[in-house]
C-alpha cells in the first residue's frame, strides 16, 4: 500500500479556522485497539512520510502493531527538542563547532541551525553553598553568575544567534517543570497543520511531560543534535506494558509513594526499552500533577516512555496553567476527532498488562543507592542495620526510641542520653568512638554540641521537579511543617536543609498560604530555582560535618524529594541516599536520623517532654485540597511564565559576539571547540577489525552514567583537578564536572572518574586503572593516554544494566575520546547504547548468557574482535579472542548492538554528527 501525504491529509475547523492533520479515523485496518502511544507514533510517520527516509514500510509497521512487534526500525521526527544546560552546553559547543569546520570548508556557516524548535532551560548549575537563611538565594544566584559566566556566554550567543533556539535564562525553574507547566501545548499548530506535540530532551527525565498527554523521552545530546538538523530518530517498533491503576491513594500516602511503589513493580517486570502506558479506574483519581510525577521517573523504571492519554484532567490542568482558552479547544477538537482522547472505555491491546491497587499503598522511600530500592518507612530502622552491616562490616544494633523517650519523660537524665550513641559529656570532645565498629563523633562548636555518627542525616534536600511540580506534596509539606512549628519541633543542628522549586510558581503559592514562614522556620528556605541536590549540587557539607565524616569515616544520609540516588552523585561524602516526599523530607529532618520507625516511634519530645509522633503532624488529605484550592491561582502561571526568556539584571547585560561563528577563547576552561569535526575527511576510513586490545576498566552491574560520568564536584588529586590546577585555576573555583563539560579536556579525564566505582584489574576503589605492560596504576585517563602512546585500542568489560541511569552524552563523549572502540557488557540501557553507537563506539552483548566471569577473563587478557570489517549488517555475531598471558586462549561470540542501517552508517562515520555534516558538506 501506498501512504502518499495528499491521501492522509484533512481539514479540521475549529472556531471558523481551518487547519490540516495527518488523519488516523480513516486508515485500514482500523486503529482503535492500538495504544494511544503508538497511534502518535503512527501519526508522526504518515505525516513525515516522503517515500526516502521514511518509508511505506515503516507506516505499515506502525499500522499492523501487535502486542509482540515485529523486530524492525521506525522513525521519529519530534516536534521541538528540549535541553537543560548540563547537556545543552556540549550540543550547543557541537553545533558552534559544526559552523566552525563548515566554515572552514569555505560554506555558509548560517545554513547550520536547528530545524525545529529547540527551547533550553537553564537548570542545572545554582549550587546549595548557602543554606538555612533569608539571604541563601541571593548569595547562591551571585555564585552562580561568577562560577559560569563563560557558559552562559555561549548560551547567550545560541539564544541570539542561532534560529528556533530559544534559551530560558537561569534562575527561573526546572526544565522539565517549566515543560509542564508553559511548553508542552498537547497539540502543536505548525504552518497551518495540527499536530501532536511531541519532544525529545537532553534529559532523562524528558517523559514527565507524558503525564500532560505528550510522547517525549530522553535522548544523549548527540541524538538530540542529529534530530535538530532534521535527521529522523530511529529505534526498533517498541512493546507497549499497560499499567492497569485501580484503587485510591490512601490518606496516609503520597504520589511520592506510588511512584517509588511503581518504580520497583516496573523494575521487577523489566520495562527496559519498552513503552509503558497507563490505564484503568485509578487513573480517573489522579490529577496531571500525580500522572507527572509517575511520567518523570520512566528513565528509573527503565523506560522509554509511561504515558498518560490526553482526557478531561488534561484539560483542567490546561486551564489552571494558564493556557490559553483556544489552545485548550485544539487540543479537545483535535484528539477528539483523530482518537488520541481517553475515554476509559477503550479495549486496547497491550503487550503485557501489570497491575497495582493504589488503595495497598503504605509510606515509602528508596535507596540507599538505586531508586528501585523501595523501603517502607516502617522497615527503614531495621534495613539500615543490615546496610550497615552487610555493606560496611559494621555491627549496630538501634536503640529502642520509644523506650528511650519513656525514660526521658519519667525523669531520667538527659545529659548522657544520645539514642543509643556515643555520650555529650566532655570527657570525649572531638573524640571518635566505636561501639561494636558503629562510629560517633561529637562535635562541639562555640555555641552548641552535638554527636554525629552513622545514620545521621546531614543533608535533607526538597528538591527536583519530579515533587515540586506538585502542589499536593509541596503544600503537604508546608503544612507538616507548621505543624511541627506549632508543637515545638526544630530540624537538627547537623542536619543542611534546602527547599529548591522547579518553577517561582511554587514560591507564589507557598507564600499566599503562609506555608513559607514555616518552612523558613524549619530552615528549609529558598535555595534556588534549579536541580540542586538531586543533580549533585548540594554544595558543601558545613566544614565541622565534612571534617566528622571523613575523620570518623561516618556512614551518613541524605533524604531528598529527587528521582537519583545513585553512589556518590548527592554528595560524594554521603553514603547513603533516600529518595521519598517532601512531607517525609521535613519528617526525617526534624528526627536527624535515618534508623527510625517513623510510624511508630516519636519523631521528638516537644519542649514539655511531651512524644510527637508523625501522626500528629501530618496534615489530612482535605486541609491539602483545600489550600492548593485557595492558594494556587490561574494569575500565578500568567505572571511567572510573561517573563520567562527575560532573565535577570545579569544575564541582561552579559555581552556576546554574535558572528555567525562563535569566538572561541583559546584561554577559556570552560568552552572549547569540540575536537571530533576539526579536518573531517569527506569519507569516512573502511571500518577495521579491533585487534590486540586492552581492558581499561573491567565492572560490574549497574554501572550507571554517573559512575561513567560524574557531574558532581572533583577534588584537586584527580585528573581534572590537575588539569586545572596546572591551567592556574585555585580548587574553590573549579565548579564542577556537569559545569564544565563544554571543554573535553576536563571531561575527558572525569571520565570513570566517580570515588565510588569499582573496577576489577586495581584493588582500589575509584578512578583508576592498570597500564597491563608494566602494571602500573594509575587514573583511567592517565592510563588511557599510556595506551594512546603506543596505539592499543582499548574496550571495557561490564555487566547487567551498563549504562543506566541519565542521558548523558559525555559518558559516551569521554569513553571515545579515551580510546575505547567497544564495551562488552551483558546489557545496555537504551540511551547510552545509542549515544555510544552515536560516538563511533561499537555496543557488544554476551551470547548464550555467558559474561565475562562465567568465561574466566579477568581483565588482563588482550583481546581481538573480528566481524566488523565485512558484511557489517543489524544485530551481527562477531567473534571475540582472548588471550591471556600464560599462552590460554578463550574464544566467545558477542552480538553487535548496532541495531539498524542508519546505526552502522552512524558507526561507520564514527558518530552521528560527522555522518550528519558529511551530508552537509556533500548538499551544500
Amino acid at each position: 500500500m501506498s501512504y502518499s501525504k495528499a491521501k492522509s491529509v484533512k481539514l479540521m475547523n475549529i472556531d471558523g479556522k481551518d487547519y490540516h492533520y495527518s488523519s488516523l479515523k480513516d486508515l485500514a485496518p482500523s486503529i482503535e485497539h492500538l495504544p494511544f502511544s503508538i497511534r502518535i507514533l503512527l501519526e508522526n510517520a504518515l505525516r513525515n512520510h516522503d517515500g526516502f527516509s521514511i518509508t511505506d514500510e515503516h507506516i505499515d509497521t506502525l499500522l499492523h502493531w501487535s502486542p509482540q512487534p515485529s523486530d524492525k526500525d521506525i522513525p521519529f521526527k519530534p516536534a521541538r527538542i528540549l535541553m537543560q544546560d548540563f547537556t545543552g552546553v556540549p550540543a550547543v559547543v557541537d553545533i558552534a563547532s559544526l559552523r566552525s569546520e563548515f566554515i572552514r570548508h569555505g560554506k555558509d556557516g548560517q545554513k547550520i541551525n536547528p530545524a525545529i524548535p529547540v527551547d533550553l532551560v537553564i537548570d542545572h548549575s545554582v549550587q546549595v553553598d548557602y543554606y538555612g537563611t533569608d539571604y541563601s538565594y541571593n548569595k547562591n544566584v551571585e555564585l552562580e553568575f561568577e562560577r559560569n559566566k563563560e557558559r552562559y556566554e555561549l548560551l547567550k550567543w545560541a539564544q541570539k544567534g542561532l534560529k528556533n533556539f530559544t534559551v530560558v535564562p537561569p534562575g527561573m525553574g526546572i526544565c522539565h517543570q517549566v515543560n509542564l507547566e508553559y511548553l508542552a501545548k498537547g497539540i502543536t499548530e505548525r504552518d497551518g497543520w495540527l499536530l501532536p506535540d511531541t519532544l525529545v530532551g537532553t534529559d532523562s527525565h524528558t517523559p514527565m511531560v507524558n503525564g500532560i498527554g505528550v510522547v517525549a523521552w530522553g535522548v544523549g545530546g548527540i541524538e538530540a543534535e542529529a534530530a535538530m538538523l532534521d535527521q529522523p530518530i530511529f529505534f526498533t517498533c517498541p512493546e507497549v506494558v499497560g499499567l492497569k491503576l485501580t484503587g485510591k491513594i490512601p490518606d496516609q500516602c503520597t504520589a511520592t509513594d506510588m511512584v517509588l511503589s511503581i518504580t520497583r513493580l516496573l523494575r521487577d517486570t523489566g520495562v527496559v526499552g519498552k513503552f509503558v502506558e497507563v490505564f484503568g479506574e485509578g487513573l480517573d483519581h489522579l490529577s496531571v500533577t500525580d500522572r507527572a510525577t509517575i511520567s518523570n521517573m520512566s528513565p528509573e523504571f527503565g523506560c522509554t516512555v509511561t504515558y498518560f492519554p490526553i482526557d478531561h484532567r488534561t484539560l483542567e490542568y490546561m486551564h489552571a496553567t494558564n493556557r490559553s482558552a483556544e489552545q485548550i479547544k485544539i487540543v479537545e477538537a483535535y484528539c477528539k476527532e483523530n482518537l488520541l482522547w481517553r475515554t476509559g472505555k477503550e479495549d486496547i491491546q497491550y503487550s503485557t498488562v501489570v497491575e497495582l491497587d493504589l488503595s495497598t499503598l503504605e509510606p515509602t522511600v528508596s535507596g540507599p543507592k538505586r531508586p528501585q530500592d523501595k523501603i517502607l518507612v516502617k522497615n527503614l530502622k531495621n534495613k539500615f542495620t543490615e546496610l550497615l552491616k552487610d555493606e560496611f562490616s559494621r555491627e549496630y544494633q538501634p536503640k529502642d526510641r520509644r523506650k528511650e523517650f519513656a525514660m526521658l519523660t519519667e525523669g531520667g537524665s538527659g545529659t548522657e542520653f544520645t539514642f543509643g550513641k556515643v555520650p555529650i559529656t566532655r570527657e570525649n570532645t572531638n573524640e571518635i568512638v566505636l561501639d561494636n565498629e558503629h562510629r560517633s563523633v561529637r562535635i562541639k562548636l562555640p555555641n552548641k554540641e552535638f554527636v554525629v555518627s552513622d545514620g545521621s542525616i546531614v543533608i535533607a534536600a526538597i528538591t527536583s521537579c519530579t515533587n515540586t511540580s506538585n502542589p499536593a506534596v509541596m503544600v503537604g509539606a508546608g503544612l507538616l511543617a507548621r505543624n511541627a512549628v506549632e508543637k515545638g519541633l526544630r530540624t537538627k543542628s547537623w542536619v543542611k536543609t534546602s527547599l529548591a522549586p522547579g518553577s517561582k510558581v511554587v514560591t507564589q503559592y507557598l507564600k499566599r498560604s503562609g506555608l513559607d514562614v514555616d518552612l523558613e522556620a524549619l530552615r528549609f528556605h529558598t535555595v534556588g530555582y534549579g536541580c540542586t541536590s538531586c543533580i549533585g549540587n548540594s554544595g558543601p557539607l558545613p566544614p565541622a560535618i565534612a571534617e566528622a565524616v571523613d575523620k570518623g569515616e561516618l556512614v551518613v544520609a541524605s533524604v531528598l524529594s529527587g528521582n537519583r540516588n545513585f553512589e556518590a552523585r548527592v554528595h560524594p561524602q554521603v553514603k547513603m541516599n533516600f529518595l521519598m516526599s517532601p512531607m517525609l523530607v521535613v519528617a526525617y529532618a526534624l528526627t536527624g536520623r535515618v534508623d527510625v520507625d517513623l510510624i511508630h516511634d516519636p519523631i521528638d519530645l516537644d519542649p514539655n517532654g511531651e512524644p510527637v509522633y508523625l501522626k500528629d503532624i501530618w496534615p489530612s488529605r482535605e486541609e491539602i485540597q483545600k489550600t492548593i484550592n485557595d492558594c494556587v491561582k490561574q494569575e500565578d502561571f500568567q505572571e511567572v511564565y510573561d517573563v520567562i526568556f527575560d532573565g535577570s539584571t545579569d544575564w541582561k547585560t552579559l555581552e556576546v559576539n554574535l558572528d555567525q561563528n562563535f569566538e572561541w577563547n583559546e584561554d577559556s576552561t570552560y568552552i572549547k571547540e569540540a575536537p571530533f569535526f576539526e579536518n573531517l575527511q569527506e569519507s569516512p576510513e573502511p571500518i577495521q577489525d579491533i585487534k590486540k586490545a586492552r581492558v581499561l576498566l573491567y565492572l560490574g552491574d549497574s554501572v550507571t552514567t554517573d559512575h561513567i560520568s560524574p557531574a558532581g564536584q572533583f577534588k584537586e588529586n584527580s585528573a581534572a583537578g590537575a588539569y586545572l590546577l596546572n591551567h592556574y585555576i585555585p580548587k574553590d573555583q573549579f565548579n564542577s564536572y556537569g559545569s564544565r563539560r563544554g571543554n573535553h579536556e576536563v571531561m575527558m579525564r572525569g571520565t570513570f572518574a566517580n570515588v565510588r566505582i569499582k573496577n576489577k584489574i586495581v584493588a582500589r576503589e575509584g578512578g583508576y586503572s592498570r597500564y597491563m605492560p608494566t602494571g602500573e596504576v594509575k587514573t583511567v585517563f592517565d592510563t588511557a593516554m599510556l595506551y594512546q602512546k603506543d596505539h592499543t585500542p582499548l574496550i571495557v568489560l561490564a555487566g547487567k544494566e551498563y549504562g543506566s541511569g541519565s542521558s548523558r552524552d559525555w559518558a559516551a563523549k569521554g569513553t571515545f575520546l579515551l580510546g575505547v572502540k567497544a564495551v562488552i557488557a551483558e546489557s545496555f540501557e537504551r540511551i547510552h547504547r545509542s549515544n555510544l553507537v552515536g560516538m563511533g563506539v561499537a555496543p557488544l552483548v554476551f551470547t548464550q548468557t555467558q559474561n565475562a566471569e562465567s568465561l574466566g577473563l579477568d581483565g588482563t587478557e588482550s583481546f581481538d574482535i573480528i566481524g566488523l570489517e565485512e558484511n557489517l549488517v543489524p544485530h551481527k555475531i562477531l567473534k571475540v579472542v582472548a588471550n591471556h598471558s600464560s599462552g590460554k586462549i578463550t574464544e566467545f561470540e558477542v552480538e553487535a548492538r548496532l541495531d539498524s542501517a542508519i546505526e552502522i552508517e552512524y558507526y561507520k562515520n564514527q558518530g552521528i554528527l560527522q555522518y550528519v555534516l558529511r551530508n552537509y558538506l556533500k548538499d551544500n
